[in-house]
């Protein structure tokens, strides 16, 4: 992997408000960091041990721009660690940039991943049947999806005539309608950051990446920044029965997000999220390679719906959340059979990039050959407390 901050940061680094955790080997827990000139600094203190502290102020860019920290490293230097000693636990190395706060989800809100979910659902997890599906699906959808804005009347209208056409599905009915799908992704501290590798169930034969925006959003559902996921996902799972959501999706290192949560400032905003376009590429250890892209600007909710749906008076989160706001992406390319589409396979290199977020980049494992995730919230509040943070 490209350990260079020219890869890992943002293109406009140095006006951004970089804020991340790094493994700290001589406090043997988690750093608060930040990113200044080329070298990330920590910036851990009484006033925002967590990254949950840090989000409930008022203004937390201005707070990091305020405080000196003390080097632990040069990017390229803990991203190398990142990479070459992932998990050990006697170097620094990256996280992922949240801790306390529950990690959420949005799934089915662009049109194309809408058409994927209803190919996954008719076919039952075979790949086998999804090019046939998937023909007869734009047959009768064509481009009707696309400009519809989902819970609108127009949209009702679309699901009236697709019922009659015998073609509604669970999937629609949170794609185009009024009630936005949101689930629980993965445990709080159980996501991985930038040069970990991420897992896939061993059961699993189809299933892909998902490079999608992850607002970070404190415990007032104010939106704080923003950062990169990979969503991983088992296609054949899902496709099996939505009921098997959780399997499909919250697994030991089946999460990853980074490489750092761009703090909203002057310079950066939540339009800049809604202007964002994500590329993603894959490339395996057989030489096969696919790229993709992600436009924000084709989702069928807003953002902020998005965050609306998921807290207020109807649920509270006293932590804050981090939310995957769903992605464009949905491949079809074949890699081990004609009509298959794609799967990965081990040793897959995965690269998110958005140009204002930086580059999240993991490497592509089975859930059980991941390092455990061993330090949950018992071990940092007992590793704060003896810091003397709490």
């Amino acid at each position: 992997m490209d350990t260079s901050p020219e890869n890992i940061l943002p293109s406009d680094h140095a006006a951004a408000s970089l804020v991340g955790r790094v493994w700290n080997p001589d406090a043997a827990g988690p750093s608060l960091v930040c990113v200044r000139d080329g070298a990330i600094l920590d910036i851990t203190s009484a006033d925002a041990p967590t990254m949950r502290d840090l989000l409930e102020m008022d203004d937390p860019a201005a707070f990091v721009r305020s405080r000196p920290g003390a080097s632990l490293g040069a990017v390229e230097e803990i991203a190398a660690n990142s990479v070459a000693h992932r998990g050990d636990a006697t170097r620094p190395h990256m996280l992922a940039p949240f801790d306390l706060q529950a990690v959420k989800a949005c799934g089915v809100t662009f049109a194309q991943s809408i058409i994927e979910r209803v190919i996954e659902e008719m076919a039952k997890g075979d790949a086998s049947q999804a090019d046939a599906i998937r023909a007869r699906c734009i047959d009768i959808l064509g481009s009707s999806l696309t400009s519809v804005k989902a819970g609108s009347e127009e949209a009702e209208g679309v699901k009236q005539a697709l019922i009659e056409a015998g073609m509604w599905s669970q999937y629609l009915e949170v794609g185009i309608g009024p009630d936005a799908e949101v689930f629980t992704k993965a445990q709080p501290m159980s996501s991985v950051g930038w040069g970990a590798d991420v897992g896939l169930h061993p059961v699993s034969e189809w299933n892909n990446p998902e490079p999608e925006i992850v607002l970070a959003v404190n415990s007032f559902g104010a939106v704080k920044g923003a950062t990169l996921g990979n969503d991983v996902n088992l296609r054949d799972v899902e496709g099996r029965s939505a009921l098997l959501l959780g399997k499909a999706k919250d697994n030991n290192a089946s999460s990853a997000i980074g490489p750092f949560i761009r703090l909203f400032d002057d310079g950066y905003g939540i339009d800049d999220v809604r202007r964002a376009e994500l590329e993603l590429e894959v490339t395996g250890e057989d030489g096969f390679a696919l790229r993709g892209q992600s436009s924000m600007s084709q989702i069928s909710r807003d953002p902020l719906d998005l965050v609306a749906q998921t807290c207020g008076a109807h649920h509270q989160y006293p932590d804050g959340f981090c939310l995957y706001l769903g992605t464009l992406f949905a491949p079809v390319q074949d890699r081990r059979a004609p009509g298959a589409g794609f799967t990965h396979e081990i040793g897959d290199e995965v690269r998110i990039t958005e140009p204002r977020l930086g580059t999240l980049q993991n490497r592509v494992s089975l859930s059980p050959n991941c390092p455990a995730w061993s330090f949950g919230t018992s071990a940092l509040m007992r590793n704060l407390a003896a810091r003397g943070l709490i």
